[in-house]
Formats: C-alpha cells, structure tokens, sequence
C-alpha cells in the first residue's frame, strides 16, 4: 500500500483537474456604459477583491477575497485546480523576460521563442474555469530602454486573443506613468486592463489613469503598505518600516479612499504579498509571517473585503524603544553596552500573549523589482530577556547598521514592528565623533569626551 500512495496521489490530482477541464472554460467579458467599465463573470458583475500570491487559499476565502494573481506560470496547473476548489479565480500571469535582467528585444528568435512558449500556456489553460484573465508581464518598464518590449507583448497580447474569446488581456507597469500609458495606448492596442502595481503614490492614479489618456478600465495589481523606496530614513540611510498597526490604518485607508472608491473604471485589485518574503526586511511586504501566521494588517483586508471588523482581532503596536527612543530619533548604540528595549502593545481580545524579539544586521542583499533576496541571519546572545514587554539589549560588536524585531502573537495573529539602530566604532576617529555629535543630539558625549576635548 506505501508503495502505491504516490500513485494514487498522481491519479487523484489527474482525475479532479479532467473534471475542472470538462466543465469547461468560463466566460469573462469586460462591458462599459459610457463611462463605468464592468467586468462580468458568468453573466453576472464580478470586481476583483483579490490578493498576489497562491498559498493558504483556505484562508483567502475565510477573509473575503475572490482571485488570486500570479507572476509567472510555474505550477499553473495545481494553482488553477485549488482555486478552482475553492471558489477562487486566477490572474494568471506570464513571465515576459525584462530588459533589466539581460533580455535583448532587438534578438527576434529570442521574442519569437518567447511568444511560441506562451502560446504553449494559453492552449493548456485557456479553457480552465478558475482562469479570470491574462496578465502578460509585469513591471517590464522598470530600468528599461528598450521600448520594444511593448511591440512584444501585443503580439502575445494578440495572440491570446486569436486563442483565446473568453478571457481579457491586461499588463501591468511599475507605478503609473504618462509615457508608459502612450506607449501602450500605441504599441499595444491587444491590452484590454491597464494594471498598476502602486504603493504610496496610489493616492495619484485615479485621476492620473484618466489625465494621462487611459480610456480603457485598470486594476491596482499590486498595493499595500509604503514602500521602503519612499519611506522616511535614518541619518544613516535605511528606510524605517511602519508596525503592523500603521500599515492597517494604511491599507484600510487605501482601499477605501483610492480603489474602492472608483467605480467607473476600476475593476478591483490584487493586495500585495499573500505570504512572506524577504524584500529589505522580513516582513515589510508580507501579510503572514514566515510560519504562515497572519499578521495584524489581514484584519484590515477582511474589513476591505467583507465590509465587517474581525470577531477574533489580532494584537496591536503602539510604540518600541530603545533606550527611551522612539525609531525616527536615529539611535546610536556603543558596541557591547547593555540598553533596554520596550514595546507597548494590546489585545484585548485576547487570552494570552507571546512577544519575540530578535536583532539582525542590516541587509545588503538589496535588489529591484521584488528580486530574490538573502535574509540576514539572527545574531544570538544579544538579547537578554527582562519581561514580556522589555528585554536587555547588548549592542552588538562590531560597527554597523543593525534592526531590532519583535513580534506580539495573540488570537493565532501577529502583530509586528522592528526598529533600526546603529553602533558606532569601538576607536572612533575625530571626523566620527563630530559626525555624531552634529547629526543626532540624543548623545551628550562620544564616549565620555567633553566636546573640545
């Protein structure tokens, strides 16, 4: 029996994906009366409450939303089949190579190969009935010269269409510019959905998407928190990331006021990351934890989605310190001295409640465009622990730009917040000391010299 559960698996998986393929494809068509854009679904409106990402879809479903995106089509087939499972659509995305990473739009074979392998994925899924519509590349645009990209993906943009009658074509760009917008509009006509991966400056793309000559209707397919690109810093220049109390009020405040609140041309959007990833720190980007706990922000999206405050409602943040400073203050550490660290934080809802903490350096594993990064590994023994709510923190040996992580769990939710710091040269020179002094005054002297000493 052992030796054949592989097999039975196998044929399992086979089995419900030709019953899913036998109901045959659903028809999505985009209608417009003069100036509202719809989307239908099996005759009938359907907007788009979804998020980017294809684990725990159980708990997508449990929070409200409807769809799904994906980047790429690696695992296409498993993700359309347990969509499909539980109710939800899919934005299946495909990967057009970036200029960025090395790919050249002048070589025809290599456009043309490129287009001949996405034909291949259109005649698999096509006539899938989890499949929403297409989403052909994604943020193509970003430290791009090259603009025919754009001629390329129409033709893919068309070609799904000759395939394909059921399904709507969309492409996606990195924020919302008006020289993009033309390009598309020219080079592009095959692209139904304009789609904008958007953070900070989504307060900008309603009347830009119509300012800019945009006729069609969009999504926003990414959004969420500030991004750390267009965060405040320290004096030493690493973004300060919001807790996971700010980051709902800014969610919930976004859907509300920059998507939601356009019914014309909007047709829903994709909240940006239904995992965990590391991208400039663990969990800026990440609406569960690394475990696959859901964090404080997902209680903002179940109120997006289901217009209703969760029963059972995560921890909050109100403040963490170091030293008695708060995170925009720059705090300087002197290695190998002991500070204390507090966090202030509530649930009332809640039986009982865990509090981590953790420090790790800096990361320099920074890249563009969502890349893969390394995580920085947790330093041990340089928390020292008090209580719940503070611990002894002994600023590392070494010189640098580290970050202070701590995460409150209650009610099987997380709340977060982290809090970078610096620690300064164990000989400093001259030039240090006055730098310190005339950047920061939460330092009365460099250790112990009187200024003029």
């Amino acid at each position: 029996m052992k030796f054949f559960f592989p097999h039975i698996l196998i044929f399992l998986q086979v089995f419900f994906s030709a019953i899913y393929f036998a109901q045959g494809p659903v028809k999505v068509e985009i209608m417009n009366e003069g100036e509202k854009w719809q989307l239908i679904r099996e005759g009938k409106p359907y907007y788009i409450k979804g998020a980017g990402g294809s684990v725990y879809m159980d708990q997508m479903v449990a929070y409200g939303a409807n769809s799904l995106r994906t980047w790429g089509a690696e695992r296409a087939g498993e993700i359309l089949d347990e969509a499909q499972k539980h109710g939800l659509t899919v934005m299946l995305g495909l990967w057009v190579q970036h200029e960025r990473h090395g790919f050249d739009y002048d070589n025809k074979n290599k456009v043309q190969k490129q287009l001949n392998d996405f034909r291949e994925i259109v005649l698999k899924y096509k006539d899938h009935p989890a499949l929403l519509l297409w989403g052909v590349g994604n943020e193509v645009d970003l430290n791009y010269a090259n603009t025919k990209v754009w001629d390329a993906i129409n033709d893919i943009a068309k070609m799904i269409h000759e395939l394909d009658p059921n399904h709507p074509t969309s492409t996606v760009t990195a924020g919302l510019d008006s020289v993009e917008v033309a390009l598309i509009n020219k080079k592009a006509p095959h692209i139904d959905i304009y789609g904008i991966n958007t953070y900070a400056d989504i307060n900008y793309v309603k009347d830009n998407i119509r300012k800019f000559g945009w006729n069609g209707p969009y999504m926003i397919t990414e959004w969420g928190p500030t991004g750390h690109w267009e965060s405040p810093t320290t004096e030493w220049g690493f973004s300060i990331e919001a807790t996971s109390s700010q980051k709902l009020k800014i969610y919930q405040e976004r859907f509300d006021k920059f998507i939601y609140s356009d019914q014309e041309k909007c047709l829903g959007s994709y909240a940006f990351l239904w995992g965990q990833k590391q991208e400039y720190t663990n969990s800026w980007y990440g609406l569960f934890t690394a475990k696959g706990e859901p964090t404080e922000t997902l209680d903002a999206l179940h109120y997006c989605w289901k217009r209703e405050i969760p029963f059972m409602k995560a921890p909050s943040v109100d403040s963490l310190l170091i030293d008695g400073k708060n995170v925009s203050q720059s705090v300087y550490l002197k290695p190998g001295e002991m500070y204390e660290a507090s966090i202030k934080a509530f649930c009332n809802s809640c039986d009982k409640i865990k509090y981590d903490w953790s420090v790790r350096q800096e990361s320099s594993d920074l890249k563009t465009g969502g890349d893969v990064e390394s995580e920085p590994d947790e330093l041990i023994g340089i928390i020292k622990k008090r209580n719940q709510y503070a611990v002894r923190l002994k600023a590392p040996e070494s010189e640098g730009a580290y970050r202070l992580f701590v995460s409150v769990k209650g009610n099987d939710k997380v709340a977060y917040a982290n809090f970078p710091f610096y620690v300064l040269p164990r000989n400093p020179s001259e030039k240090q000391k006055q730098f310190v002094k005339f950047k920061t005054q939460t330092l009365d002297s460099f250790y112990g010299e009187v200024e003029g000493k």
